[in-house]
């Protein structure tokens, strides 16, 4: 990725309008689960890649992080980061995840939301993650669930003459790699993958798996939401966590 989606001055205003209000996917759904799934936070270094506006980096400051470095390849989400979620404990860095370079064992604790589905080489940044955490450290992250990347046209709910969701198609499954679609603009590129590889991938790496969250709505969600009650027919995210174990 050499500029950024969220650099598109359309989709930038749009989807910071969306994430503003605070009744969204993201605030009901995806965040609860992935802080479910982190273990400690006290004294450890992080690293978040694809930091956005910052605020899963001010989060773990406030879980009492030593120290977080939060990078993203947007300027319009770190200048967002470092206006609205600056601390002293953190580092805000703009570039590629896939540019990244850091001192092998340097963090404790890798975390990322929502953003590996949009990078082309997974294995390539699997290897590098790994390299990166020290022995024992952890790597959490979320992307969108591989049964929501799989089919072509990423248009999946069929519906009938009155628009009722009848039920979720799902084809192309095993056929990985660069996905299509519209969300506020045209050509929104995001890359799936089968859950087989993206598991194996880590196993490969050194990295053993410790859990996956196929998360629901939080009560308050549906309270605020209803259409997430659809979180139960399908998931839209999927939380996986692993730990380096290189003895």
């Amino acid at each position: 990725m050499e500029v950024s989606l969220y650099d598109h001055p359309i989709f930038f205003k749009e989807y910071t309008s969306l994430r503003e209000s605070g009744i969204t996917y993201n605030d009901f759904v995806e965040q609860p689960a992935i802080k479910s799934a982190i273990s400690e936070l006290k004294d450890k270094s992080v690293l978040d890649l694809g930091c956005g506006t910052g605020h899963f980096s001010k989060y773990c400051i406030e879980k009492g992080a030593s120290k977080v470095i939060g990078l993203d390849i947007s300027k319009n989400m770190i200048e967002e980061a470092k206006k609205n979620n600056e601390h002293e404990k953190i580092e805000y860095i703009c570039a590629p995840i896939e540019d990244m370079d850091f001192p092998k064992g340097k963090f404790d604790v890798i975390i990322s939301s929502l953003a590996i589905h949009y990078i082309e080489d997974y294995s390539n940044l699997i290897k590098n993650i790994s390299a990166f955490l020290k022995h024992n450290g952890e790597f959490v992250f979320s992307i969108e669930h591989p049964i929501v990347t799989a089919r072509n046209e990423m248009n999946n709910w069929v519906k009938d003459k009155e628009g009722v969701k009848i039920h979720w198609a799902l084809d192309n499954y095993q056929e990985e790699g660069r996905r299509e679609e519209h969300w506020y603009i045209d050509g929104v590129v995001k890359y799936h993958r089968t859950i087989s590889t993206l598991i194996n991938t880590l196993i490969d790496n050194g990295l053993v798996l410790e859990r996956i969250i196929e998360p629901q709505s939080t009560p308050t969600g549906l309270e605020k939401m209803p259409k997430l009650i659809n979180e139960k027919r399908r998931p839209s995210f999927m939380i996986i966590k692993s730990r380096k174990n290189n003895v």
